[in-house]
Formats: structure tokens, sequence, C-alpha cells
């Protein structure tokens, strides 16, 4: 049983949101916000169903938790995500002064660290944790592009 209020525990609930994105043929990828151990955004990637190459879990996330604090800076705020952000969503997490990234699993093809080694693109403060519940939400992506493969529904090039 996890503690709640850890690094684990938050994880867990992106991994929630992440399961969501796969039951409607989402890339699952899932995203949370915490101020003070609460939880104030959830959101899970919603490209396809709103048609918008920048629906990813985590510019939702961060449109979200500021509308709920009133604020543009989320400073003394933590972004928990499945996958490791894009240069977009790493853009979006570097202006809006997010403190704490947890990143489960790690992405070779777009992530802004493993694969343009980018990680100056965010605020020097910014602290980068990375790993937190990597298996499951690694085995989730393998699970839905095999899903894909084996129902040739998109092309992913």
């Amino acid at each position: 049983m996890l503690d709640i209020n850890t690094d684990a525990f938050f994880m867990r609930e992106a991994i929630k949101q992440a399961k969501k994105a796969f039951d409607e043929n989402e890339v699952p990828v899932g995203a949370i916000m915490v101020c003070n151990n609460h939880i104030i955004a959830k959101a899970y990637n919603q490209v396809e169903v709103l048609s918008d190459a920048t629906a990813h879990a985590e510019m939702i996330s961060i449109t979200s938790a500021s509308e709920y604090l009133g604020a543009k800076f989320l400073n003394d705020c933590t972004l928990y995500v499945t996958l490791e952000p894009c240069m977009m969503c790493a853009g979006a997490i570097k202006w809006s002064r997010i403190s704490k990234l947890v990143i489960a699993a790690a992405d070779e093809k777009e992530g802004f660290i493993t694969k343009y080694k980018a990680n100056h693109l965010l605020n020097t403060k910014t602290e980068i944790i990375f790993g937190i519940e990597e298996k499951e939400a690694t085995q989730l992506l393998k699970d839905f592009f095999q899903k894909l493969r084996n129902n040739n529904q998109r092309n992913w090039n």
C-alpha cells in the first residue's frame, strides 16, 4: 500500500488518467498537478477526441491548474506525468514555472531530455525526477501500441 503524499502515490493517480486515455483510444499519457499535497488538476491525452495536436495531458493539466489557482505561474506545484514531455510541453512547463516535474517513463522518440538533451529548456529551479512507477507506465504504452498494430488503426510515423 502506498503512503499518501508521496511521489509514488501521485504518479499512481497520473497512471489512472493514462488508463482513461487508453480506454478512449488515445496515447495513454496521464498527468496530474499537485499543490501543497493536494491534486488540483487531472488530465490525459485528448489529441484524437479534440482533433487538437496540442491537447497533451501536460498542457491540459497546466491550463486546469492555472485556472484553479487563478494564476499563470505554478511556482509551488509539482507535475506528475506518465511519459516524458515533448518539447512543446517542456516549454509550457518552463513558462508556467512549475517547481517539480516527476516523470514515470522516458520517451526515446520525442522526449525533451532523452531525445533532445534539452533539460536546459526548463526553469533552472525546476527539479526533475525520473522513473517513479516506470514499469507500469511503460507497459501501458506498449500494450496500447501493440493493440494499434494488431488492429491497424493508425499510421504512427
